[in-house]
């Protein structure tokens, strides 16, 4: 398999860079990837140590290295784009274009897409997050879910806390989750704190070898890892879904930003924050 390596360059987290270069990067099977991340590069003389290091790896390993870059500055990215190396500047490609639709200067400043340019929806995705938190595994009052957004259910591990949190951190979205228990599975109904919350909830389920998969790591011993229990849970699970019109996306080969996406998309929710 072919090896290359990849820079990730910004004048800020680093995440812009990242998550476009990754989308990119995921449709080339046949290409083994080490990727580097180097963050916070927003003076001329990082952009140079930066600059220097790929030139040094692309000649220790003979092909020139890929970077994404993300840097506002013309004067910090000038070092990155005189590199030996196959050099995509986001902010060159996309900027000058758009400067040119809307007959206007961009204002060049530093750290607009996810700094504290946005205090409101900074302070709201934290409090999306407490609340998720607070929310979590069926930890919430009635008065918590009139707050929420949305209620995820489904069995233990099928992706419930770590799905809420995303939406919390990257969209500010209320999303409160609840464990369907034995003794809910077992009646068939839905359960009674739930019950006034019917437009809000949303299922999630997953293959049964899988979820055996992530509870044998958690807990190896007892029926909880059982291929017997683990596939009882996941029909009671989806039967009470069907019978309570509660839609529902299987999570098994989905990743949390496809699944936070088809949950929005199909409930329409409203992302309170672009971050």
């Amino acid at each position: 398999m072919a090896h290359r390596t990849v820079f990730f360059v910004s004048d800020q987290t680093g995440v812009t860079a990242e998550t476009v270069g990754h989308s990119l990067l995921t449709q080339f099977d046949g290409v083994e990837f080490s990727q580097v991340t180097l963050p916070f590069v927003d003076t001329l003389d990082k952009a140079r140590k930066v600059a220097e290091k790929i030139d040094r790896v692309g000649r220790e390993e003979g092909l020139r290295p890929i970077v994404f870059v993300s840097i506002i500055q013309d004067e910090v990215r000038a070092p990155l784009m005189a590199c030996d190396a196959l050099v995509l500047d986001f902010f060159q490609a996309f900027l000058a274009p758009l400067e040119a639709e809307l007959e206007a200067k961009s204002s060049h400043t530093l750290g607009r897409a996810h700094g504290m340019f946005d205090t409101k929806g900074y302070n709201l995705r934290i409090d999306a997050t407490n609340f998720a938190m607070a929310a979590d595994d069926g930890h919430a009052s009635p008065t918590t879910y009139r707050q929420a957004d949305l209620i995820l259910i489904g069995v233990s591990r099928s992706g419930k806390t770590p799905t809420c949190l995303y939406l919390a951190l990257q969209y500010g979205v209320f999303a409160a989750n609840y464990p369907l228990a034995e003794e809910d599975l077992e009646s068939g109904e839905l359960p009674a704190s739930l019950e006034p919350y019917r437009r809000k909830l949303y299922g999630l389920t997953i293959s049964p070898e899988r979820l055996r998969q992530i509870r044998l790591e958690r807990r190896s011993v007892g029926r909880y890892a059982s291929t017997q229990q683990v596939s009882y849970e996941l029909r009671a699970a989806e039967a009470l879904f069907k019978r309570y019109a509660v839609p529902y996306i299987d999570t098994t080969h989905s990743s949390i930003e496809e699944i936070a996406s088809t949950i929005l998309d199909q409930t329409g929710v409203e992302r309170r924050v672009r971050s």
